[in-house]
């Protein structure tokens, strides 16, 4: 009962006048950064915290207001992925692959409902986690090893190939795409130039973001210019205004299945809400696609990665807080702020500062359920998006995309290699190849290759390290497992086929 105690006296933390308008404050913020094609939580929180100190906050206030930035930025990125094709974050890619279908066939309340709803289970799911089994949580993420990692990283690209529903080749060639466009920049461990052919603008990589903005944002403006000349361009139908109860509720298990999944991701150092968002997905259309309809307006389909990408940002704070340890990018940038106000995340932080812990864990608790009230009133809003002609709809998304880009680093550069990707993004949708698991390779490739190295490092260069963690072995027999079951599965198909 020491906890429930403990979560009451944060709940008398939270519901201080002070601050609870702090998050509400968070709350609408974070909504709006995150609709922002090209900004997301990292920059929605990192462009904030100049304000907790302007304004004076205690660490417990400033916290607060941050973590509301925070989940209000996972629940935002999923109305631009919805409602134009274009991820507000990298976790709401794959929310666009069934969100967007079901916006043109004039479903978008429902799909902003689904996703509302999908999100608000996750961030729950994830708070009650965070809640009830944190240290214990934290010291089993602990064990996961750069080898251990290295074989995560393959079950993801393992299944990459059943994320959309054009040809499985493709869809591989385009992960090892996003895998080569990863490796541009310093090589991780001598320092050394890739790819980058002199520039030093390339030092760093590519950002993903300004690659996410240039392949969806960019591209989806040129497709439309391209109807528009060799097409009649019809207008999409609204549809409802508001969501029914049974389209809210339609996500059902899906969104069970992927708050766990996503979870478990996010406790995981390094692996984030894209992974989380990611897995739940792949997870979810193995387990339930059986007619055919995901990736073309399938409800589950939102859900699943909406529910995980969630639960995966708040499970993200259970390292963070427990060892110290950044679950995400965006919580190396609250954690950065902890230090910056002499306070170490760790072990002892429970007992140290209990009000801080407690007090931020409640307010998680009030930000889920004020971002579902505020944002089902909303979804009309949203779906009048729609209802602006395209004319003026363009030119707006393209303007919105060059501003978060821009404002992300302040390089003219980056405007020009946005535009590149949309260029290529553009010839890709051309030929049927999807851009989804370009940015996935690109997302996941890098952090692939630094626990491969690491693993790599530990063993002197003996690959055989890669497989003697009894967690690896278990992620390579359930990724032989999938691999087998897709390979029967398709032969099965060709089979059925052949015979019709």
């Amino acid at each position: 009962m020491g906890f429930l105690d403990a979560l009451l006296q944060g709940f008398a933390v939270a519901l201080t006048p002070t601050n609870l308008l702090l998050a509400l404050f968070g709350c609408f913020a974070g909504t709006i950064i995150g609709a922002l094609p090209g900004l997301g939580p990292v920059n929605g929180v990192a462009i904030l915290i100049p304000l907790a100190f302007s304004l004076g906050l205690e660490p417990t206030s400033a916290l607060i207001m941050l973590s509301c930035i925070y989940y209000g930025c996972m629940y935002g990125g999923r109305i631009s992925s919805i409602m134009l094709n274009i991820p507000g974050d990298e976790p709401a890619i794959m929310t666009t692959l069934d969100g967007y279908p079901m916006a043109q066939a004039g479903k978008a309340s429902e799909a902003l409902g689904i996703s509302a709803v999908a999100s608000f289970a996750g961030a729950t799911f994830a708070t009650l986690g965070l809640t009830l089994f944190a240290p214990l949580l934290a010291k089993a993420a602990i064990h996961f090893g750069p080898a251990d990692y290295f074989a995560l990283y393959v079950l993801a690209f393992a299944t990459i190939g059943g994320i959309t529903s054009v040809n499985p080749f493709k869809t591989l060639l385009a992960a090892f795409l996003g895998l080569m466009v990863a490796s541009v920049g310093l090589d991780p461990a001598t320092g050394t130039p890739r790819y980058t052919f002199g520039s030093y603008h390339l030092y760093d990589g590519f950002d993903p973001i300004v690659a996410i903005v240039g392949l969806f944002a960019i591209s989806e403006v040129l497709v439309y210019l391209e109807r528009l000349n060799f097409s009649d361009a019809r207008m999409v139908p609204l549809g409802r205004a508001l969501p029914r109860l049974k389209d809210l509720l339609s996500g059902g298990w899906a969104n069970l299945r992927g708050s766990v999944i996503g979870f478990v991701c996010g406790i995981l150092p390094g692996a984030g809400a894209s992974l989380g968002a990611f897995m739940s997905y792949i997870f979810e259309q193995r387990w339930s696609a059986r007619d055919g309809k995901f990736g073309k307006g399938d409800p589950r389909g939102i859900a699943a990665p909406e529910a995980g990408n969630n639960a995966a940002s708040g499970g993200a704070l259970i390292p963070m807080l427990t060892l110290g340890v950044p679950g995400s990018g965006t919580t190396a940038v609250m954690l950065a702020l902890l230090i910056s106000l002499n306070i170490q995340p760790g072990p002892l932080l429970f007992d140290r500062q209990p009000d801080l812990v407690w007090g931020l864990i409640a307010a998680l608790y009030i930000a889920n359920i004020v971002l579902l009230v505020m944002n089902i009133p909303m979804i009309g809003l949203f779906t009048r998006m729609l209802a602006m002609p395209q004319w003026i709809l363009m030119p707006f998304v393209v303007m919105v995309s060059f501003l978060g880009v821009y404002s992300i680093s302040h390089s003219t550069f980056d405007l020009f290699v946005m535009v590149a990707f949309g260029v290529i993004g553009y010839i890709l949708r051309l030929i049927g190849i999807s851009l989804v698991p370009i940015i996935l390779g690109l997302l996941l490739g890098a952090d692939m290759e630094n626990n491969l190295r690491r693993a790599l490092s530990i063993s002197n260069g003996d690959f055989t390290f890669l497989f003697q963690s009894p967690i690896a072995m278990g992620l390579y027999a359930l990724t032989a497992t999938m691999l087998t079951i897709a390979l029967v599965l398709s032969f099965r198909r060709s089979g059925k086929a052949e015979n019709a």
